[in-house]
């Protein structure tokens, strides 16, 4: 079933924020991750709420340099907390970005990953996710995203829909959205969908390659 609370923080009332499924799903990403990303570089995280995607990931993939941001303070502030605590030499600080804003804050990375934002965010985060994207990678680079979608022609998992009401119920600008809307965006600005695999719980990984 679907991860019931894939984006429920929690608050020991320190900087440091934790999301539960982060340490599910973590080592699963890696190893979609692993074949694909650039064996040197800058890697962006989009969207990296609490930070520790960031921390892991750049402990997995040492030779990268590992970019995080978020457009929350109070993410920003859990990212330097869990990366002065990490102190890793690939792990740069966070950066203020808000995936819809007109221009963002970097002006290239070799890979992008954006895991559970898209259903956690006005359809304007994703638009603006891919648009800004076009503008920072090079061609051929890799724009992952992870999280649960619904598809045509494919019964949506029963948990996936109760997921859906309840985004919905807390905010009607969010939802899972459907894997042809994102092609279709993704397409539009330069990324053709390299990759789809199933994941845990109900989650997909897509890989959208810059064209």
């Amino acid at each position: 079933m679907t991860d019931p609370k894939p984006f429920v923080f929690d608050d020991t009332g320190e900087a440091k924020r934790f999301a539960p499924a982060t340490e599910r799903n973590r080592d699963i990403i890696v190893d979609v991750l692993r074949p694909l990303l650039p064996e040197r570089g800058v890697v962006l995280e989009v969207a990296s709420g609490t930070g520790e995607h960031a921390i892991h990931f750049a402990r997995s993939f040492p030779m990268l340099d590992w970019q995080p941001s978020d457009p929350d303070p109070a993410g920003i502030a859990s990212i330097a907390a869990w990366s002065a605590e990490a102190a890793l030499t690939n792990l740069r600080p966070p950066l203020m970005l808000d995936a819809s804003a007109p221009d963002w804050p970097i002006a290239r990375a070799d890979a992008i990953l954006c895991i559970n934002m898209v259903h956690i965010s006005p359809w304007t985060a994703t638009e603006g996710l891919f648009k800004r994207a076009a503008r920072v990678l090079p061609t051929d680079a890799m724009l992952y995203l992870y999280g649960p979608y619904k598809r045509a022609g494919v019964p949506t998992a029963e948990s996936n829909l109760r997921f859906d009401e309840s985004l919905r119920s807390r905010n009607p600008d969010w939802g899972l959205r459907w894997i042809e809307d994102v092609t279709t965006l993704a397409s539009a600005c330069g990324f053709a969908l390299n990759r789809m695999i199933e994941m845990p719980a109900n989650n997909l990984s897509l890989v959208f390659q810059r064209t």
